[in-house]
């Protein structure tokens, strides 16, 4: 029987009884070191958005918070973060509880510059549970990334301390990665943005910069956010509202003829994002690593987990237009399959006054040198397994038909060398490749025996691969120490899909 047929008939016999449910287990789980197993009698679907909880929406969206520089001396950036339960009103009069970056969900943004020094000292308030902050496509030794392998237990107190280098400009992100509590962590309200910026801009500064966090929640009827379901640990987890800026569907107002820059940051565990502005025109002119070579004009953009994007939209009508999503089959195991078409995530409001001519966009932004060839050609195949055992239905998700072990180094690779990794996905859905230490260059998409090279050449810590799809990228390690390398649904990561390449001098 098909895997995906064998797991929908084996949910539906399974969601007749919580007590037949609790006998699910994914494979070898408690194998795994650091999982928490208490909570996987769970309800077989998602639970749904309670009736009587209204989000607020309408609201002005508002700028995140940046997070305050404590140093005076030029060129260094030293600032406080701490994880900790805080509380949020989603709801009218509902207190919902959280966790947050200093006090904040999503936490405060950090901007600093190209050739800054960045020390920020990290407290992690999260009772009994280990935590630490990845530098999420940042190029951080490893000692200071954030890996699993160096959690801060809770309690305790680090500094992360590491220097921007030059042509490190670009969209970043923040977020805990311990193992076994990844995804619970950053579903309760753990991500942040950290923006570095250039020395000199060639994005006209007339567009303004308007940053989109976006993340997802789900709440139950008291206002508390459920814990993962079993179909939650197969997919990866989707709630039942997207926020932007933490906000429902909050409003812009831009005047007639503006071109405004958005950064947009994926910040869920694992929502697939399509996205159309309508009628006003996008054009990409960044990823992951920055700046494109020249600006790209497209209709829509897939924004997959973890990834980023930095798009200029011309607002050249009046009215209002809506940033929405579109249907997007990722792939889907079980039931309980969401239908993400014609969510409205921001309305932009277009007056009849235009405002100031707005400079065009320059023909090119910059250099993207190619790597050179490859000295090492390595494959990492996508898989998920599953049957029935002893105690019930078995699962688990692999990277070259093996889970996860933090005490396994998979891969050694050297400073400097260039490999061409093929990746490829013989699950039954589509699944977000990050590494670690690095941005890499996608050179072509294999499926169905079709190759095609990507749109444009760019810098990338996360790409997708699609079902029944081979991604070949050309990567290099500039900086030694053990990294990681897993699909970033983080539900998957944190059952097993995930490895270690260890980088030696």
């Amino acid at each position: 029987m098909h895997r995906r047929t064998f797991l929908t008939a084996g949910l539906a016999t399974l969601a007749a009884g919580s007590q037949a449910l609790a006998q699910m287990k994914m494979d070898d789980m408690n194998a795994m070191p650091g999982m928490d197993h208490s909570a996987h009698g769970m309800p077989a679907q998602p639970a749904k958005p309670a009736a009587s909880l209204v989000l607020k929406e309408g609201e002005a969206l508002r700028d995140l918070p940046r997070l305050a520089n404590e140093s005076t001396d030029a060129g260094l950036f030293r600032a406080r973060l701490t994880a900790a339960p805080a509380t949020a009103r989603f709801a009218e009069g509902v207190e919902t509880p959280v966790l947050a970056y200093n006090g904040m969900s999503p936490g405060p943004l950090i901007e600093a510059f190209e050739g800054d020094r960045i020390e920020i000292d990290f407290a992690n308030g999260i009772p009994g549970e280990e935590s630490t902050i990845h530098w999420h496509g940042m190029p951080v030794p490893a000692d200071q990334d954030g890996n699993p392998m160096d959690p801060v237990a809770s309690g305790a107190n680090r500094r992360y301390a590491f220097d921007l280098p030059a042509g490190s400009a670009a969209s970043y992100w923040f977020h805990p990665h311990p193992h076994g509590k990844t995804a619970e962590q950053v579903y309760r309200g753990l991500a942040g943005i950290f923006l570095v910026k250039p020395k000199a801009d060639p994005v006209p500064a007339a567009y303004g910069e308007t940053v989109l966090v976006f993340t997802d929640l789900r709440l139950a009827a008291d206002g508390t956010i459920p814990e993962n379901s079993m179909v939650d640990l197969m997919n990866g987890r989707v709630g039942d509202h997207v926020l932007v800026n933490g906000q429902k569907n909050p409003v812009l107002d831009v005047p007639l003829g503006a071109k405004r820059r958005f950064r947009l940051y994926n910040a869920t565990n694992a929502r697939f994002l399509k996205l159309s502005f309508g009628a006003a025109t996008m054009t990409v002119i960044g990823t992951d690593g920055g700046l494109l070579e020249a600006p790209v004009a497209v209709d829509d953009i897939l924004l997959t987990p973890a990834e980023r994007l930095d798009v200029v939209v011309s607002f050249d009508k009046p009215g209002t237009i809506q940033l929405e999503t579109l249907a997007y089959d990722r792939g889907w195991m079980g039931p309980g399959k969401p239908d993400d078409a014609g969510l409205a995530l921001l309305t932009v409001n277009v007056s009849d006054t235009a405002g100031e001519a707005m400079p065009p966009l320059p023909e090119k932004l910059r250099a993207i040198a190619v790597l050179g060839n490859a000295t090492i050609n390595r494959r990492f195949v996508f898989t998920e397994k599953m049957g029935m055992g002893a105690s019930g239905m078995e699962m688990g998700f692999f990277i070259n038909d093996v889970a996860f072990d933090m005490k396994r180094v998979d891969i050694t690779a050297k400073v400097g060398d260039v490999e061409l990794w093929e990746v490829i996905n013989k699950a039954d859905m589509d699944h977000p490749f990050h590494v670690h230490g690095t941005q890499f260059q996608v050179i072509e998409h294999e499926r169905d025996g079709k190759v095609t090279p990507p749109a444009y050449r760019a810098w990338k810590d996360t790409v997708n691969v699609a079902q029944g799809e081979t991604v070949r990228l050309l990567l290099k390690q500039d900086l030694p120490g053990q990294r990681m390398y897993h699909c970033h649904i983080l539900e998957h990561e944190q059952l097993g899909m995930m490895g270690i390449v260890d980088v030696t001098v």
